[in-house]
């Protein structure tokens, strides 16, 4: 099967056309504090033009119902992302789809992270880089090899330094579902559409070996 991939970050209607002309399967928009943040009219016009020809994920942190609800009420097919310190239970409520950040430090086993998994259920889980103070767009990988029995058994994504140059050894070593990139797709801390095409082809390339 593909692996499905997220172009993450998308905070305007010029984002989200790059992602869909590209091939990539998602975007996302981050409705939390973040240099790639998503103002309300920038979502509103997203939410008018972006049909079903892409998955919208919306990406929070700590959020509450409320927030969820007033990014489902634009996106009624929304993805919500989760990607702070939220407990199963808020999961649980938030209801599904729905994905969970995961944070893997350098040390961290595949029973804890296997229990993890399991806790936040019926979410699908995303392994991410633990660093501290950030939930995301860190820029470095973790290591990949501790996600790969876990994919074996369930869906999974996979996000945290992602690049053209990398996304090819991390699928032929995990063999997730899907992978997440945001910061290995941008120049001047705008998207790339060159960049882009080359992390879909690299992708593509890894699915076929």
């Amino acid at each position: 099967m593909s692996t499905r991939i997220k172009f993450c970050g998308c905070s305007t209607w010029a984002d989200v056309t790059l992602a869909i002309d590209t091939g990539a399967d998602a975007v996302g928009m981050i409705f939390a504090p973040s240099p790639r943040g998503i103002d309300s009219n920038a979502a509103a016009e997203i939410a008018q033009r972006i049909g079903t020809s892409i998955v919208a994920v919306g990406v929070f942190v700590d959020p509450s119902i409320e927030d969820v609800e007033r990014a489902r009420w634009l996106f009624p097919h929304l993805v919500v992302q989760l990607s702070g310190n939220e407990s199963p239970e808020f999961v649980r409520a938030v209801g599904e789809p729905v994905v969970k950040g995961i944070h893997v430090g350098e040390h961290d086993g595949v029973q804890e992270l296997r229990t993890l998994c399991d806790r936040y259920a019926p979410a699908m889980p995303l392994f991410d880089t633990k660093v501290d103070g950030m939930y995301g767009g860190t820029g470095r990988t973790f290591p990949w090899p501790v996600a790969a029995s876990i994919a074996r058994s369930r869906d999974i994504v996979v996000a945290g330094g992602l690049t053209p140059e990398n996304v090819g050894d991390c699928i032929r070593t995990v063999r997730p579902a899907w992978v997440d990139v945001r910061s290995g797709i941008e120049s001047g801390g705008r998207k790339d559409a060159l960049k882009m095409e080359r992390f879909v082809a690299a992708v593509r390339e890894a699915d076929e070996a």
